[in-house]
């Protein structure tokens, strides 16, 4: 596991060290309990996308994580293999430079959704339903995320974050989190940066169980994800 240089200076969060360990715990065993009930289900998501296009079932992308920490997060394959992400840097870049250095002009770039050339017909309808995201919970189980929290960025996106911006990365990034249950993608990017520093200042395990209950909801009336 590496880290980006220069960001040492994330390693003493905002929470107490015991809010950090009940979050662990919980999530421990909230993803544990989760991969041993969604294990057919996952089973058979694997096989559907094997079966729907050629490649791996599972997509594995660097990510940044808790204290500029960088792992490899887990997704169901839902693009077609061998594709670079060309496509989504040029549209991702613009959008949090502007959110970044300009916020006032950023306000007013709603993040659009993604109608990804590469994406595959049954990666469009796990992206819809975010099944695309649950194994992502071995992520959590092996202390990479947790279940809620800032959104993991990805390389090219931290590397335009200022150093504000970076103190989203003061706490595990998450599978779920506020910026998601307060309209996710909908929202401009600023906003969404914005949201993920008002959780860093606020968490606890009563906002985490708040959040996890309104992600269903969410998900149900989202478009699809940036990242």
């Amino acid at each position: 596991m590496t880290s980006f240089q220069g960001s040492s200076d994330l390693a003493s969060p905002w929470v107490q060290p015991g809010h950090l360990w009940l979050k662990r715990g919980v999530d421990v065993v909230v993803s544990a309990g989760l991969l041993i009930v969604l294990c057919p289900l996952l089973a058979l998501i694997a096989i559907v996308v094997r079966r729907d296009s050629r490649g791996p079932a599972i997509f594995r992308q660097s990510r940044v994580g808790k204290d500029g920490r960088v792992f490899e997060m887990w997704k169901f394959r839902t693009m077609e293999p061998d594709d670079n992400e060309q496509w989504h840097r040029n549209l991702v870049v613009p959008l949090v430079r502007a959110a970044v250095t300009a916020p006032e002009a950023a306000s007013a770039i709603p993040a659009p959704p993604l109608p990804d050339p590469r994406i595959t017909r049954t990666g469009r309808w796990l992206r819809r339903t975010f099944l695309d995201e649950l194994p992502q919970l071995v992520n959590v189980l092996r202390g990479d995320m947790s279940l809620v929290g800032p959104r993991p960025a990805m390389t090219y996106e931290y590397a335009e974050f200022d150093d504000r911006i970076r103190q989203r990365l003061r706490v595990p990034q998450g599978m779920t989190g506020l910026w998601q249950v307060s309209g996710c993608n909908i929202l401009d990017f600023r906003r969404m940066y914005e949201l993920d520093l008002e959780y860093v200042r606020t968490c606890s395990l009563s906002l985490d169980l708040k959040i996890l209950v309104m992600t269903l909801p969410s998900v149900l009336f989202r478009r699809e994800p940036v990242g």
